[in-house]
């Protein structure tokens, strides 16, 4: 099984407000990933909060069982993922699909390939790309949570996917939200119209 994770620790300063919060198809990007990420190989989500924790946990609802509070949220996205790991150690899951708040465009339909290329390739690192990009969600083994545990934080968990080059599976998709970063207000305008 795996557990899903979805960092928003972020202050969300480019955009203004909190990313978690803003709104997609009746939902907030939040509810959305939560709900694509609701899988039967999935048996555990947590949601990474840091900056406007209690806000975001307020305005959406989300269980406080499901998050965790990253204190370091400032170090970076690799803090997040850390701090997500080390809560998740007693489950002991096989990997974990990572999403990103600010990448919500995405589909259930790209979850499902996305894990069951994990589980057929035996791959360490699983990943969609588009059209010759890599995006996300990605899914990290269980053999990489140490590397991800000790990997330094200016160096983000890029450097353990690189590290890993001939252990990516990657899986080709036309979903173009999955290399969309809804970072800044003009941004988000102009993807508001993406499925």
């Amino acid at each position: 099984m795996l557990a899903a994770v979805i960092l928003s620790a972020g202050e969300s300063r480019r955009m203004g407000s909190p990313k978690a919060l803003l709104p997609y198809h009746d939902q907030t990007f939040l509810e959305h990933l939560l709900d694509i990420t609701t899988h039967p190989k999935i048996a555990c989500q947590r949601v990474v909060l840091g900056a406007g924790a209690e806000e975001i946990i307020q305005r959406t609802g989300v269980e406080r069982a499901k998050t965790v509070l990253n204190p370091d949220w400032r170090e970076g996205q690799l803090s997040s993922i850390q701090c997500a790991l080390r809560a998740l150690a007693p489950q002991s899951p096989d990997g974990i699909l990572l999403c990103l708040v600010d990448q919500p465009l995405i589909t259930s339909a790209l979850v499902q390939s996305l894990i069951e290329a994990f589980y057929r390739s035996g791959k360490a690192v699983v990943l969609p790309v588009y059209r010759g990009r890599r995006g996300h969600p990605v899914i990290f083994s269980r053999r990489l949570f140490d590397e991800l545990l000790a990997a330094p934080l200016d160096k983000g968990a890029r450097e353990v996917v690189r590290a890993h080059a001939q252990d990516v599976e990657e899986v080709p998709t036309e979903e173009e939200g999955c290399v969309l970063n809804l970072n800044d207000p003009a941004t988000f305008r102009r993807a508001s119209g993406v499925n």
